[in-house]
């Protein structure tokens, strides 16, 4: 057993590291520093879910409306694309405090028959009036975040609904309209509000929710919090989604409704925007290209910039490559010390160099040079927690600021497989928790532009995620894929989470591929995590008893809520799928 074998001699005598990297491993130490920030959508407790399996097809998704529209859609004939625009749809509806057409996404479409993975990019874009000093005080001084979340001066354009409709121009079999049926007859309908979205909108985690108008009239009817098992009717939005599936997304980025996200951005009494109607017409979803390395015998691949979720994760996997993690009991201190240290160095890099990369050059290629990687792990001891790491210097690369960015962890992730084979892995959001709380024909608006620097340049020089005309907020969003090394996809995941989403996705990650977790054991561990400063512990969980060990260490610790959305499925050898749903949402894994 390994708790029987010296640290030294078991990783040396693996061929994990030699000894002269071991010797490096087992330096000094720093101090850390601590941040803490506030989930306003904190879990209420853990609970367990039961693994779903099928042999045709299946979607997890955050939702049961949702899933089930998918899943509907997929037993029609339609693919992977099709079942995705259904199920954001619903999602949009029956849990607007994540997602949504007034909002932004990245997907990840694995083609089968033409092996190809292909990702779209439909993140939130600055308007064209916008600059550095959107965020700024008269002073010159950074607003508070606080101050800048609520409002017209937070939304970005919304690409959500280009992205899908690129994407179903490409990929999608069933017609446009179609998917759009689900949706249009639960908002007309009404649906069942669900003890999640009660929760938080009694809880006022989004200061704006009884300041706009719409927004109020929806939220509080009759000045009252929406009650869960009440049936809840959207008309406006079943308008909107009719005029969009006749007319396609020109009916959402021009005439009445453009006209209205415009009007109700710029004319917010407290914080109006710069958004013109020019912003919408103009906005391009992108085809990009997926960052990819091999992971053992897998490859992981993601999102690349603007997302810095794909990249970070995979960095932080190929540090951890390093390391014998499949010799170690899941959650031991040990593998918690060392997953937390190769997280604390891939956030120093992502603090640093990863932003839109149609503005800044991304050291992409660089910082997932293996070499790289392992010069990356000779700074992890294994006694001591390092401290703030500092950010790596990838060849070829510029001086730039470390800068952090507010992101809040209110969003959706979906996983799909079709009969085909075919894949999809979408993580969505409106930012915030209810996005800007401005509410146009029935959806929310985003707030996506606070994951903007609010500051342009630090200690002197350029911040690489400040705000720029056009430019999209670095954003955390990890949707993923694995292959195995025949290049067949064995596994879809994804979470939402905020900055946390990088943390989630790794955890996951580990206990599927080195620890051989089923999916949903996996998804149902409890989280812990390390952003660069405090390593988090989730609160109500076993590992709680974790922190006096890791405090030992010199960690930092905080426990605290870790409101994960995980959604994944597994694709066995013989095509057999199970998928796992987040036993901290009130989500759903099904098929047939």
């Amino acid at each position: 057993m390994y708790t029987q074998t010296p640290r030294a001699a078991r990783f040396v005598r693996a061929g994990i590291i030699g000894a002269a990297l071991f010797s490096a491993l087992t330096s000094c130490s720093i101090s850390p520093t601590q941040r803490e920030d506030r989930d306003p959508e904190a879990a209420t407790g853990l609970s367990q879910k039961t693994e779903a399996s099928s042999q045709q097809f299946m979607v997890s998704a955050a939702n049961p409306y949702a899933a089930k529209a998918g899943s509907k859609i997929l037993s029609k004939g339609g693919n992977a694309i099709d079942a995705a625009i259904a199920v954001q749809l619903v999602l949009n509806l029956v849990e607007p405090q994540s997602s949504g057409i007034g909002g932004g996404a990245f997907l990840l479409y694995w083609d089968q028959s033409k092996r190809e993975l292909v990702t779209f990019d439909g993140r939130e874009t600055a308007p064209g009036q916008a600059d550095s000093n959107l965020f700024h005080q008269p002073n010159g001084e950074p607003m508070k975040w606080i101050e800048a979340v609520v409002g017209g001066k937070s939304v970005g354009v919304p690409g959500v609904l280009k992205m899908f409709e690129k994407a179903h121009q490409r990929y999608g079999t069933l017609p446009w309209a179609t998917l759009f049926e689900d949706a249009i007859q639960l908002a007309e309908k009404g649906f069942t509000v669900s003890p999640r979205l009660e929760k938080l909108v009694a809880a006022g985690i989004n200061p704006g929710l009884k300041r706009s108008g719409a927004t109020r009239q929806y939220f509080f009817p009759n000045e009252q919090p929406i009650k869960a098992g009440k049936k809840l009717k959207n008309p406006m939005f079943a308008d909107a989604l009719r005029r969009i599936a006749e007319e396609g997304s020109a009916a959402f980025y021009g005439g009445s409704i453009a006209q209205n996200i415009v009007d109700k951005v710029n004319n917010d009494l407290d914080n109006p925007g710069q958004l013109t109607l020019e912003d919408l017409s103009s906005y391009e979803a992108k085809i990009r290209p997926p960052v990819c390395a091999p992971y053992r015998s897998y490859k992981i691949c993601g999102m690349g910039p603007p997302s810095s979720g794909g990249l970070t994760v995979i960095q932080t996997m190929q540090i951890l490559s390093y390391f014998d993690l499949p010799a170690m009991q899941p959650l031991s201190t040990e593998s918690i010390h060392i997953i937390t240290q190769a997280q604390r160095l891939a956030f120093a890099d992502r603090n640093t160099y990863i932003a839109d990369s149609d503005f800044v050059s991304v050291p992409v290629r660089a910082m997932l040079d293996p070499l790289y990687a392992k010069n990356r792990a000779q700074l992890i001891n294994l006694d001591q927690d390092m401290g703030k790491a500092k950010p790596g210097h990838p060849a070829g690369v510029m001086s730039r600021s470390t800068a952090r960015s507010p992101e809040l962890p209110s969003t959706s992730h979906f996983s799909i497989v079709d009969k085909q084979g075919n894949g999809v892995s979408v993580t969505t959001s409106i930012e915030m928790a209810f996005g800007s709380s401005l509410m146009v024909d029935g959806f929310l608006l985003n707030n996506q532009l606070t994951d903007f620097s609010f500051a342009a340049e630090a200690n002197g020089t350029s911040v690489a995620n400040k705000v720029e005309p056009g430019k999209r907020p670095r954003s955390s969003m990890a949707p993923t894929m694995v292959f195995d090394k025949n290049g067949e996809l064995v596994l879809l995941i994804g979470s939402p989470g905020g900055s946390r989403i990088i943390n989630y996705v790794i955890e996951t990650l580990v206990a599927l591929l080195d620890w051989d977790l089923s999916i949903q054991d996996a998804i149902n561990l409890p989280h812990f995590g390390n952003r660069n400063g405090a390593t988090d512990l989730e609160k109500g969980s076993d590992l709680e008893g974790k922190k006096a060990a890791l405090e030992m260490m010199n960690h930092t610790v905080n426990i605290r809520d870790l409101n994960s959305g995980l959604h994944g499925i597994k694709i066995g050898p013989e095509g057999n799928l199970t998928g796992g749903a987040d036993p901290r949402r009130e989500g759903l894994a099904t098929g047939q």
